[in-house]
């Protein structure tokens, strides 16, 4: 079960609210381990989630942790230290750099509109007379409804990708949550230039394994009318009619654990060479080029960092 704030609760995954008595779960534990076992036309994946929901609250005293926070999960998607918490490890997130190498120049707050909006419908769910609370306490957003987990774990991820991207060096630039139209509520997590290069890259994190499937990217977790790629690729073609630049690559970040190869490449359609990448390898296919044709001039991108320079909103 992944520890992303998006995976699907153990109480989700066995279909039982989360105040059900002990009595209730196992119930729903061995109908589901009849339902999703291989045998009886379950999957091998959905057979492991219902067993691995149990581990975490099956036993009482592993509940209570579960509940309280104490145990694997969404608190240690941040590494989180003992005594620390959502909020202290958060405030670090964008810690000094000084003594490290010259660094990739990076404009925008990335992650800024997630984390604004999850902060509002968490402190909307948890009600009035509740401004006191950390809305990252683990065991808060653990009981928080899933759309609102998502958007803390989209906020991760986008500041996850920003932080490995800036190690690239001083010969790229990045611009984070950058609008692409005023009229419009899309926008690009990042836009990346260096010498192989303009990208337009999405981070996301759905919870769970995803895959490519005839030029899209699906999973468990990823609604069936989504169409990640194209919505990016749309954004990008917009933004880049009004700022008079055309995109080398497009490319979707993805946690390591979610993606069984390094990185699945779109083969066919207006798409073709688009790439869906884990996080660890990004930085590395921006050094080498994501179906680039050839390495940017220098007085190039120094063309296209001004018109971006220019161009660029964020949201």
């Amino acid at each position: 079960m992944s520890d992303s704030p998006a995976a699907p609760s153990p109480y989700e995954v066995l279909g039982v609210r989360r105040d059900a008595s002990h009595d209730e779960l196992r119930r729903a534990y061995r109908r589901l381990l009849r339902e999703t076992h291989p045998d009886t036309g379950g999957t091998a994946a959905a057979f492991q989630a219902v067993q691995q929901a149990w581990e975490l609250v099956g036993d009482p005293e592993d509940r209570a942790r579960y509940d309280r926070g104490e145990s694997a999960g969404v608190d240690d998607v941040l590494g989180e230290s003992a005594g620390g918490g959502f909020s202290a490890t958060f405030h670090a997130t964008h810690g000094s750099s000084r003594g490290a190498t010259v660094r990739a120049r990076s404009y925008g707050h990335p992650g800024g509109r997630s984390r604004e909006r999850f902060l509002g419908l968490m402190r909307e769910w948890m009600g009035r007379g509740t401004d006191d609370r950390d809305p990252y306490d683990p065991a808060l957003v653990r009981s928080a409804p899933r759309e609102i987990r998502q958007l803390l774990a989209v906020a991760l991820a986008e500041e996850a990708t920003a932080r490995a991207v800036t190690g690239l060096g001083i010969g790229f630039t990045i611009w984070n949550d950058v609008a692409v139209h005023p009229s419009t509520d899309a926008k690009i997590d990042h836009i990346v230039l260096g010498p192989a290069g303009l990208f337009a890259i999405r981070s996301a994190d759905w919870g769970g394994p995803v895959k490519l499937a005839k030029g899209e990217v699906v999973g468990a977790s990823i609604d069936p009318d989504e169409e990640p790629f194209h919505d990016l690729y749309h954004a990008a073609k917009s933004f880049g009619r009004q700022a008079g630049v055309r995109f080398t690559g497009y490319i979707i970040v993805v946690p390591d654990a979610d993606l069984d190869v390094p990185f699945d490449v779109v083969r066919r359609g207006r798409l073709t060479g688009s790439m869906l990448v884990r996080r660890s390898l990004l930085p590395r296919v921006l050094r080498d080029g994501a179906n680039a044709a050839g390495r940017e001039s220098v007085d190039r991108a120094f063309e296209l960092r001004t018109r971006l320079q220019e161009a660029v909103r964020f949201v």
